[in-house]
């Protein structure tokens, strides 16, 4: 069995590259009516991946939510136990009942007595305490289970709203699309090179993608390192201090890192960031920014603004799903403990993140 899957996986491959060259070539030099229908097919298989991933994401919610909604019953049943208990012993100090029990203690004959009895005090007033510290773990128990039934409602809402969107996206796209092979005059050879560009992006594209953003999410975890070395890489004026990373150098570390880097390259322009290479019949290019996040810690995070496969610009929803797999972003803190980041910004050829000190 594993024998014969693998032979067909070989078999698919080597299709794969036999049509690929013809696709690429037709997508390069392809009239723009053809370019515009081939990146619409792109983008419905690509944002009906996002609807998938939205409903999963829905389903797990939904019981998430489910469970939630049990231990909430359950736990408040347990806290009107507990709150009829806590009542009993508040009331108790309130109507001076435990005064009563201290008298007992002080009233002792001996100091036998007086111990066996403030033995017994202790046992009463531990059992009291216990019994209130059980309702006030319950209440904050209760009260964290009620705010995350509000959180997975709320965002079982959006995801509803989410997926209504991209699925009324994909209808309009859908339209548009076979509007324009329709009177494209040769239907029948532009819907070959929409199945064989499906084909070889979610067999081979896909996974070249994340193979360059999987080594830049690796390569940026060495960059605090990489920058202390630097002569000049750290500025200090007063309690400022500047990082500053050329283009030049960062394309000389990156390719230290991997060498599928060899035939990449960033570029930094005024407010903005792009990278770029082509490695056999593969042709991406990625354009974004750095912006400063101090959620969940104080980063600098990259943005997927563009991103460009053959030729062809991929939807916001693979820039997104890029995002949330690979961490393309540094954290300065780990260049300097004492310091966080408050700005960054690009200019032609050099990246500045500039750190004050955090008390």
């Amino acid at each position: 069995m594993k024998r014969q899957y693998g032979i067909a996986v070989f078999l698919l491959c080597i299709v794969l590259f036999i049509q690929l060259p013809s696709t690429y070539a037709y997508v390069e030099s392809s009239p723009e009516g053809t370019r515009e229908i081939l990146q619409k097919s792109l983008s419905i298989v690509e944002i009906d991946h996002e609807i998938e991933r939205i409903a999963d994401r829905q389903k797990q919610l939904a019981q998430q939510h489910q469970t939630l909604s049990i231990q909430l019953m359950e736990q408040e049943e347990q806290i009107h136990t507990q709150q009829d208990r806590a009542g009993a012993v508040v009331r108790s100090y309130y109507t001076g009942e435990r005064d009563s029990l201290l008298m007992t203690v002080l009233g002792a004959r001996s100091w036998k007595d007086l111990f066996v009895l403030y033995d017994y005090y202790q046992i009463i007033i531990g059992r009291d305490q216990a019994v209130l510290d059980k309702y006030q773990d319950h209440y904050h128990s209760l009260q964290q289970t009620s705010t995350q039934i509000r959180q997975t409602t709320a965002e079982l809402s959006e995801m509803k709203t989410n997926l209504q969107n991209q699925r009324e996206r994909v209808v309009g796209l859908q339209k548009e699309m076979d509007e324009q092979v329709a009177t494209s005059g040769d239907a029948a050879a532009i819907q070959k090179l929409m199945d064989e560009l499906t084909l070889y992006w979610e067999n081979i594209g896909i996974y070249e993608v994340k193979r360059y953003f999987k080594a830049l999410a690796s390569a940026m975890q060495n960059l605090p390192d990489f920058i202390q070395k630097q002569n000049g890489g750290i500025s200090t004026t007063g309690t400022t201090y500047t990082i500053r990373i050329g283009q030049d150098e960062l394309n000389a570390f990156l390719r230290s890192q991997n060498s599928i880097f060899e035939d990449f390259a960033f570029q930094f322009n005024e407010d903005k960031i792009t990278a770029s290479g082509q490695r056999d019949q593969l042709q991406l290019s990625i354009e974004g920014h750095y912006t400063v996040e101090n959620e969940p810690q104080n980063s600098i995070r990259f943005h997927v603004d563009k991103l460009v496969f053959n030729q062809l610009e991929l939807p916001d929803t693979t820039r997104r799903m890029l995002e949330r797999e690979f961490d393309l972003g540094f954290y300065p803190q780990k260049i300097l403990s004492f310091v966080k980041a408050t700005d960054v910004s690009t200019s032609e050829g050099v990246l500045e993140v500039q750190l004050a000190i955090s008390f």
